[in-house]
């Protein structure tokens, strides 16, 4: 199992960033780690149940509470704080994070959301 040796919270340029055990390094802007919430708000209850986040590009990170020894949970300055983020699942956010951010500015598009510039 990877874990986390640091995890580092930067308020400016707004980044978390997390070390793993094997060497890993991952920075993740607060607005991913909003709109990819593994919470059932966000996620559903099933495929299919999905809910498209948009107009996070200016959340804040106001805290981060160990839970356990396998994850944290991720407070952020609109409310949210019921995702789980499990080691495992920061680190898959991490490894396929170019993946996930083209899909997620694909499904932005085609629902009709534009980003707001920062």
């Amino acid at each position: 199992m990877i874990v986390p040796t640091e995890i580092r919270l930067k308020k400016e340029p707004r980044l978390l960033e997390v070390s793993f055990d094997d060497g890993s390094i991952f920075e993740y802007t607060f607005e991913y780690l909003r709109v990819h919430s593994p919470s059932a708000e966000v996620r559903g209850h099933g495929p299919g149940q999905e809910t498209l986040q948009h107009g996070k590009e200016n959340v804040e990170i106001l805290n981060i509470e160990p839970v356990g020894h396998y994850a944290v949970r991720l407070v952020f300055d609109d409310g949210h704080d019921t995702g789980l983020y499990s080691w495992e699942y920061l680190y898959e956010l991490g490894r396929d994070m170019q993946a996930n951010w083209l899909r997620y500015l694909d499904r932005l598009e085609a629902a009709g959301y534009a980003r707001q510039k920062q």
